[in-house]
């Protein structure tokens, strides 16, 4: 009992404190000199620190066993190597996918490469806003499959004001379309939100079964969420764009292509991945190491300084690292302790299932953010049916549209926006999120009932 009730305590501490520091954004700042002579300075957010003090406190009380915490953490880590099929759930190699794939797509940001396609889409629109906004909205959907819904928010959403602001045309229209575009289609792979790959390994999903399972209730769901964005801002969007004159990026051609031979060859040897017995996990880190090898020999043999991997490095989101191995633990003394599977017979009300994870999902994500909540989810969700575990992905997605506690997409996309004097506040996002976000979850939960029909 006493284990139970020191759980207990110290999880909901470290969520509050979490949320919290979510929205006090407190960080650390390093300055990096450039080859220029400038200096540029990197801050680090220190949201993860109150689960990091959660998981020592853990282990400290007894709640879990060290040795309990490092098994599950590295469990079946080498299996691929000694020929087994493994479905377990194991953090570490998540983590690795998870940076593996986020470093692909950062050096290919740090070249350009997205903010050039940005401007031939925007260039297209000429002076029609509402052109401007399906193009928008098609190819930060588009992006966001083969990408992630962070590195598109932090992609696009500076460039979204800059151009707003030099077209004299309101920016959050935009700005809501770019962050309901990427967390809708965010879902359609499992590489599209940390979320998705912790709940989908904790369920042993494939890569495979997850696009076929996904791929109807994303497109849905993208589909209502576009019609109420549309109707929502269809005032604003009836004024003219004034001509913006921003230049296009000069790209490393040779970078470029080096680039998008990883990103494309990752994503189609994760596609047959199942089918060659190779884990996602170590596929991604190949790519990424092959990569950055890459990029030092055109370093060397261009006698320059390999300042984009240096770029790629710094722009990684590495507080992510402690913050998901810190809540799995604490999450792993729940689930010791008899916690998740009282929630899990809680949640339990007959044929609603799907559509009461989805919600329940979706509300948990706006109280702990939606990372904490898909390692909380992966344990209650361990010995369902696979409907339960995609509404959960679904309501990890869609309840980021809710409030910017909901994603830390959601408050990155705020933090960029106060930078360019945005009238976005906290309550003006979840107002247009609400509207959104609710008939879009219900659509996406309804295509994920068609879906799982047919497979």
């Amino acid at each position: 009992m006493y284990a139970m009730i020191a759980s207990i305590v110290i999880a909901v501490l470290a969520c509050i404190a979490t949320v919290a520091l979510v929205l006090t954004k407190p960080s650390v700042a390093f300055a990096v000199h450039k080859k220029d002579g400038s200096v540029k300075t990197v801050k680090m957010s220190l949201f993860w620190m109150p689960s990091f003090v959660g998981a020592v406190l853990i282990l400290a009380v007894g709640a879990l066993s060290v040795q309990d915490a490092f098994a599950s953490l590295t469990k079946d880590m080498w299996a691929m190597f000694e020929g087994k099929t493994v479905n377990s759930i194991n953090p570490v190699k998540i983590l690795v996918l998870f940076f593996a794939m986020t470093s692909l797509s950062v050096f290919l940001d740090e070249l350009g490469f997205f903010k050039l396609l940005a401007l031939k889409t925007l260039k297209r629109a000429g002076v029609s806003q509402k052109r401007l906004f399906v193009l928008l909205f098609l190819v930060v959907s588009v992006l966001t499959i083969f990408t992630s819904n962070d590195i598109v928010i932090l992609t696009f959403t500076p460039f979204i004001c800059c151009f707003c602001f030099n077209g004299r045309i309101n920016p959050v229209p935009y700005i809501i379309c770019e962050f309901v575009a990427a967390n809708t289609f965010s879902m359609f792979l499992i590489i599209g939100n940390p979320t998705n790959i912790y709940l989908a390994s904790s369920f042993g999903l494939t890569f495979t079964s997850y696009v076929a399972a996904m791929a109807l209730p994303t497109l849905l769901g993208g589909l209502v969420a576009f019609l109420v964005l549309f109707w929502l801002f269809r005032k604003s969007l009836s004024e003219p764009i004034e001509q913006s004159e921003d230049i296009e990026p000069t790209l490393n051609k040779p970078m470029v292509i080096v680039g998008l031979v990883h990103l494309i060859g990752c994503l189609l040897l994760l596609v047959i991945s199942e089918f060659i017995g190779v884990e996602m996990w170590f596929i991604t880190l190949c790519f990424a190491v092959c990569l950055g090898i890459c990029t030092l020999i055109y370093s060397a043999i261009k006698k320059e300084k390999p300042t984009i991997l240096k770029n790629t490095f710094l722009r990684t989101p590495w507080e992510l690292l402690p913050f998901v191995l810190c809540m799995f633990i604490i999450v792993l003394a729940l689930e010791k302790n008899g916690i998740t599977s009282a929630i899990s017979s809680a949640l339990d009300v007959g044929d609603a299932n799907a559509l009461t994870y989805g919600l329940t999902a979706a509300l948990a994500s706006n109280l702990v953010n939606n990372i904490p909540m898909s390692v909380l989810f992966s344990s209650i969700v361990l010995n369902k049916t696979a409907a339960e575990v995609y509404a959960a992905i679904i309501g990890s997605n869609i309840g980021a549209f809710f409030t910017p506690i909901g994603a830390l997409a959601g408050i990155m996309c705020l933090s960029i926006t106060q930078g360019y004097h945005v009238k976005l506040n906290f309550l003006k996002f979840s107002a247009y999120g609400l509207i959104i976000g609710i008939p879009t979850l219900f659509a996406t939960i309804g295509g994920l009932y068609i879906a799982l029909l047919y497979i």
